[in-house]
């Protein structure tokens, strides 16, 4: 799958070397030579996708950075702080093990905007890459600092105080699932004084559980939190940019609640909005209309989040699938500084996540996916199923009622088209739900 935001598909089959090296190339290309920071999840498939994307970028004269095993947003940090031209994180996210990607970075260490992406797309298309001479191929060298340097950021976030986490001694459970998480988790929580019980800690890339953190994936490290009698626990994906969270009493409570959380942290120090996508639950409005101000809507993707944040000046924003943005680190979803945030607001009010999650209005949202031969005329086909309600068409299709939603659109990461419904009554969800699916 080709898009603005990268490439991804299944390695072997749909993703091979060539195309990774070829677009890696291209990328290269685009960025007119010069540093390339180079970063990756600890998929099986990774070395060899490295290997592919160095040569890619050394064969037009790049010089590129080697960061090793690390998460998505440390790419984007790093790119920014070593001044690199643009960088590429070798994950797929969210996606099962045979899956890879790219995902392009630009020298300000944000993911490529539609123009950025769409000029890369082209010269991979055309084949007409800078390719080098022998003489003047690039080079590469490591950095092997980029966990330490980020969260070294992190420390330094302005709400944060330090000696006060300390002393309330947190004991914390996490579960990276054999991602990239374990090191820059462990080395946070150790500078934030927390007892650590580490799930699942190495980087070798073999999976545990479905590596999406929703809540239903999570059973091990419900049980795990109840085990150690830990305040709270912490889940995250293959590339950390997405954080799940679990309370005292043992419940994964959903990753649509990470953002919230910290939306109401952010709301409660600074007079800001918040920027959020289509799909993401409406718990952050109700968060924002107790704090009297806003959140802004946009279609899914990071890019377009971070495009709204930085036209509004927001101070938080991200994405529902428990993605968070602190500007004040980087414009990057960074499950990491996500950690650093809810335990500051644990700690200033002092109370348990379980009872701060009960402060916040409830829904129930149903995620489904549908696979369809042709997403657009699906879409088609769907437009005006319901009238009596707002039509947002930024993306997809998104149908609003005072009080509920359902959101259509194709996905940008899999074949697939994803509907999303969120109510108050679960039956009203589900209603909606089906009433898309019979016309699938």
């Amino acid at each position: 799958m080709i898009s603005v935001a990268g490439v991804r598909g299944i390695v072997g089959t749909s993703l091979t070397t060539d195309a990774v090296l070829k677009f890696a190339a291209a990328f290269g290309t685009f960025a007119g030579g010069g540093p390339i920071v180079l970063g990756r999840d600890s998929r099986l498939s990774g070395p060899v996708m490295e290997m592919a994307v160095e040569a890619g970028l050394r064969s037009v004269g790049c010089q590129v950075i080697r960061i090793g095993i690390v998460p998505t947003p440390t790419v984007q940090l790093m790119t920014r702080l070593l001044k690199a031209k643009g960088g590429i994180a070798i994950t797929a996210s969210h996606n099962p093990s045979q899956w890879n990607a790219l995902k392009f970075v630009s020298g300000q260490g944000l993911f490529l905007d539609k123009g950025q992406g769409e000029k890369v797309i082209a010269i991979f298309h055309s084949g007409k890459s800078a390719y080098k001479k022998y003489d003047r191929l690039g080079g590469s060298r490591e950095y092997s600092n980029a966990i330490n340097d980020h969260v070294a950021r992190m420390l330094k976030l302005s709400f944060l105080d330090i000696p006060a986490i300390k002393r309330k001694n947190f004991k914390v459970v996490v579960d990276t699932c054999h991602g990239a998480g374990g090191p820059i988790f462990t080395l946070l929580l150790k500078e934030l004084g927390c007892r650590v019980v580490s799930l699942h800690n190495e980087t070798n890339g073999k999976f545990s559980r479905p590596i999406e953190p929703l809540a239903k994936n999570l059973g091990e490290l419900e049980k795990a939190v109840i085990a150690h009698r830990a305040d709270i626990g912490f889940a995250t994906d293959a590339d950390v940019d997405r954080l799940s969270i679990v309370s005292d009493k043992g419940q994964a409570i959903g990753e649509e609640y990470s953002l919230a959380l910290a939306a109401g942290f952010m709301f409660s120090h600074f007079k800001t909005k918040a920027v959020t996508n289509l799909s993401t639950s409406r718990m952050i409005d109700d968060v924002a209309h107790q704090f009297k101000t806003s959140v802004i809507r946009t279609p899914v993707g990071e890019a377009n989040v971070v495009g709204a944040m930085k036209k509004h000046r927001a101070l938080i924003g991200g994405e529902g699938n428990g993605g968070i943005i602190i500007p004040e680190i980087n414009y990057a979803r960074d499950a990491t500084a996500g950690i650093a945030l809810i335990l500051q607001m644990m700690t200033e009010e002092n109370l348990s996540l379980s009872q701060i999650v009960q402060k916040i209005p409830s829904y129930h949202m149903i995620k489904t996916t549908l696979t369809v031969k042709d997403p657009k005329k699906f879409l088609g086909r769907t437009s005006g199923i319901f009238t009596q309600c707002k039509i947002d068409k930024r993306d997809g299709l998104k149908y609003i009622w005072p009080d509920a939603w359902v959101h259509i659109r194709a996905s940008g990461t899999e074949p697939i088209v994803r509907v999303i419904s969120e109510a108050r009554e679960e039956k009203t969800a589900r209603g909606l739900v089906k009433e898309i699916i019979e016309f699938k």
